[in-house]
């Protein structure tokens, strides 16, 4: 079973149908894929911070059973661990949302197995995911990629927290997420629950930067991420094009290679809205 970890609200669901749907075309392997979805209702601080509904999840599950029946979904609520380790803390107004802080509650999900791979859902595979999958973690917390900006501007091997492939089993016994929700309670941290993971770590195996590609997309790229990034062009300026945003991809990107994955997603988008 290859495990994959997504966390959100209700408005991450395009992103994980995209992601998933990347995942499920680009691989090989028969065997079955099990999408853990960690989510929570925090509708208190923000109107749009409900969780991802069983419609929801409903509609998932039967997209990736058509590629195997065996494949699963499982819906994670983790609002009762949120309210109890972080409501009011000095990270709760993170850079995104809150919804970034749930992953750090993967240690104390019992569900969650020995080695799961966490991702971002603005993110596409271009590649089997068994390339970065199999990766022997054995000894390791964690393998990450580096960030395109932070290795140049903070550390040579500071990483991109967006694609992380978690041994749970090194990670319960070393206490590498213990340690991250105390910094999330007690510092207010620039990158929040990225800043926290990176300064807890005791030993990350470093991934080339082809298993998590924050700017380019080259025929190597297992992992395309779809992150915010610098412009040049035509004036020096930041964009955040998201991969469901498919007519900007083609436009901004020049990218047409995921276009068997995004019109499936438009596709299967507007038959779920049709039937609301």
């Amino acid at each position: 079973m290859t495990n994959i970890l997504f966390c959100g609200n209700s408005g991450v669901f395009d992103g994980v149908i995209c992601c998933a749907l990347s995942i499920l075309k680009r691989t090989a392997s028969k065997e079955p894929f099990c999408f853990y979805l960690f989510t929570m209702d925090v509708s208190h601080l923000k109107e749009s911070y409900t969780p991802i509904d069983d419609r929801q999840v409903a509609f998932l599950r039967e997209i990736v059973r058509e590629y195997n029946p065996e494949n699963r979904v499982i819906k994670v609520d983790v609002t009762e661990l949120y309210m109890n380790e972080f409501s009011g803390c000095p990270n709760e107004g993170a850079y995104c949302s809150p919804y970034t802080l749930i992953r750090l509650f993967a240690d104390k999900v019992s569900e969650i197995p020995d080695k799961i791979l966490y991702l971002d859902v603005d993110i596409m595979f271009n590649r089997d995911i068994s390339l970065l999958y199999d990766t022997d973690v054995e000894g390791y917390e964690y393998a990450a990629a580096r960030d395109h900006y932070g290795k140049y501007l903070i550390s040579p091997n500071y990483i991109n927290a967006g694609v992380l492939l978690l041994n749970m089993k090194e990670i319960r016994k070393s206490g590498l997420l213990a340690r991250a929700r105390e910094l999330i309670k007690t510092k207010k941290l620039t990158f929040a629950d990225q800043s926290a993971i990176i300064r807890s770590t005791t030993k990350k195996k470093m991934l080339p930067q082809r298993f998590n590609d924050q700017k380019f997309l080259h025929s190597h790229t297992v992992v395309r991420h779809f992150s915010k990034r610098l412009f040049w062009l035509p004036y020096p300026h930041t964009d955040n094009v998201k991969q469901w945003q498919v007519s900007r991809v083609h436009k901004i990107f020049g990218y047409y290679c995921f276009d068997d994955i995004l019109y499936e997603y438009i596709y299967l988008i507007k038959r779920y809205q049709k039937e609301d």
